[in-house]
């Protein structure tokens, strides 16, 4: 029989700062979905900077960035040990705990917020969750798959065999590396199709009428506009036999073009989504990353190999690219825009490089920026007012070896005005990254280290609040500058922070409650 456990805890101007009631744990672990390409960790020793034939990926670090599964009232939260998941109430903080499928390992909301889809990789099924009575449909998906995506609409879940990443492995019989599941959370009807082997990643057009699903050989075409899901298979590698590893895709925000990168290649796949042709579109040496600018305009790619930014059009292609020069003496195989689009950084993280440059999208202006120490992640505040980078472990070659970041883990907020910065020392590896929607306020955590810390962009300034136990993920609650933090506690902890108000409300042994019918 399901069962649901229930606890209320409000948090407001009442609360004590720092108060400790008695009552959860664990969050969603969901994360921005983008390049993953392979890659060394930049944590320890890394590589310097020398001739690039090719050389390692480069790493879009978003694994410590974690996307809470909200609608416009609730935020979910899986705990896979104990096979559930946790709805918080928003404002009043009411948490309910409902019994899903085994080994639950990622929870999505649907966009109209009806809906909290579950994949739980342990029983091979979705649990689909009502989002206002926690009702549940139980929908069987095929066996030894690993990751889900939802569409943007809500409509469409495709789950599949990321080859990227890790699982248990196979205990049956036979297993198959081409197939996936297709499933309509609104209807509960699950449909098996077929797809290029060993599938990299899984997006949609924006619309949500298609599925891509990249491996290294093909590209499938899943159109979910009829009654059932059509694939079709459109070769994107020109050595079948030795296909180059597929790294990135980006989608033309009108769902007319993918642009596909794969490594080593000194150029891009441009499939036509409407013909499924495939064109060639050249790039300089060994492109790294690609992207799209936020107005979905143009498609930039990071040649690193020959030191060149080629930006084209997204809506004629086809077109000469505009080609830029980046600095002769850099290293840079990354992009992020600035979600205003007026500029972008340059980085890499596939070498130990201890500084970045800033490009001025309306000048064209290219400046070389230092950093404390190389780069493992780069993050743009929500409203474009700072840079936020964690730093590797390792330091660039020439490093002062007495100096107060040497060995160090170190993280820097920069202001993205007048290019001022924080850099400041970190006890330990940062394993959750989190930020509020209006840009004011970030918040982290560390590995093995009972803080949550928190970011203050205004000015730049770092406040360290002490857990109860070591945190596991940090996130925001919907519409608040709320964080929540996940502990490691074996009757499961959660507490919440307000930053405006600096209060700080934790609840212990919330799941001891969860085997009570209701």
């Amino acid at each position: 029989m399901r069962r649901i456990s229930v606890l209320t805890l409000g948090l407001s101007t009442a609360l004590i700062a720092c108060s400790d009631s008695n009552l959860i744990r664990n969050a969603d672990g969901a994360y921005d979905e983008s390049d993953t390409g392979a890659s060394d960790d930049t944590g320890a020793a890394g590589e310097s900077p020398d001739d690039d034939d090719d050389g390692a990926s480069e790493r879009e670090d978003d694994f410590i960035k974690l996307l809470p599964a909200t609608t416009n009232q609730y935020i979910f939260v899986v705990n896979s040990a104990r096979d559930t998941v946790s709805r918080v109430s928003v404002p009043s903080l009411q948490v309910l705990t409902v019994e899903v499928g085994s080994r639950p390992k990622v929870v999505r909301t649907t966009a109209d917020n009806q809906r909290a889809i579950v994949f739980n990789e342990g029983s091979d099924d979705l649990t689909i969750l009502n989002a206002e009575t926690l009702e549940a449909t139980v929908v069987p998906v095929l066996p030894y798959l690993n990751a889900m995506v939802l569409s943007d609409d809500g409509v469409w879940a495709v789950v599949y065999r990321d080859s990227d990443e890790e699982d248990d492995g196979s205990t049956g019989g036979a297993q198959s590396f081409n197939e996936l599941s297709i499933v309509n959370t609104v209807t509960g009807d699950h449909f098996s199709e077929v797809v290029g082997f060993k599938p990299r990643q899984v997006k949609f057009t924006e619309d949500s009428s298609r599925a891509l699903v990249v491996s290294d050989e093909y590209l499938s075409v899943i159109d979910l506009s009829g009654e059932d899901p059509d694939v079709q298979v459109v070769e994107i590698a020109e050595d079948l036999l030795d296909p180059p590893p597929a790294e990135e895709i980006e989608v033309s925000p009108d769902g007319a073009y993918a642009f596909l990168r794969q490594f080593g290649e000194d150029s891009i796949a441009l499939v036509d989504l409407n013909t499924l042709t495939v064109d060639r579109l050249p790039t300089g040496q060994n492109p790294t990353d690609l992207d799209l600018s936020p107005d979905g305009a143009s498609a930039v790619v990071v040649s690193r190999g020959s030191n060149e930014l080629y930006v084209f059009d997204v809506e004629n292609p086809y077109g000469d690219p505009e080609v830029i020069a980046l600095p002769s003496e850099e290293f840079i195989g990354s992009v992020q825009f600035s979600p205003d689009n007026t500029k972008a950084m340059l980085y890499t993280t596939a070498a130990l490089v201890d500084h970045y440059t800033t490009w001025d999208l309306a000048t064209g202006e290219l400046t070389v920026r230092p950093l404390i120490k190389p780069i493992q992640s780069v993050n743009v505040t929500p409203d474009g007012g700072a840079l936020v980078v964690f730093h590797t472990e390792a330091d660039a070659e020439g490093a002062d070896t007495t100096g107060e970041f040497y060995g160090e883990w170190a993280m820097s907020m920069i202001s993205l005005t007048d290019f001022r910065r924080n850099a400041i020392l970190l006890s330990a590896e940062p394993t959750a990254y989190a930020d509020s929607l209006d840009g004011r306020w970030g918040f982290f955590v560390m590995e093995d280290k009972p803080f949550l810390e928190v970011l203050d962009y205004d000015n730049l300034g770092l406040t360290e609040i002490k857990l109860r136990s070591n945190p596991v993920h940090v996130g925001v609650l919907t519409g608040t500058s709320y964080a929540y933090v996940n502990q490691d506690h074996e009757l499961g902890r959660l507490s919440f922070y307000d930053p405006d108000a600096e209060l700080l409300e934790t609840i212990t042994g919330f799941e001891l409650n969860s085997g009570i019918e209701h």
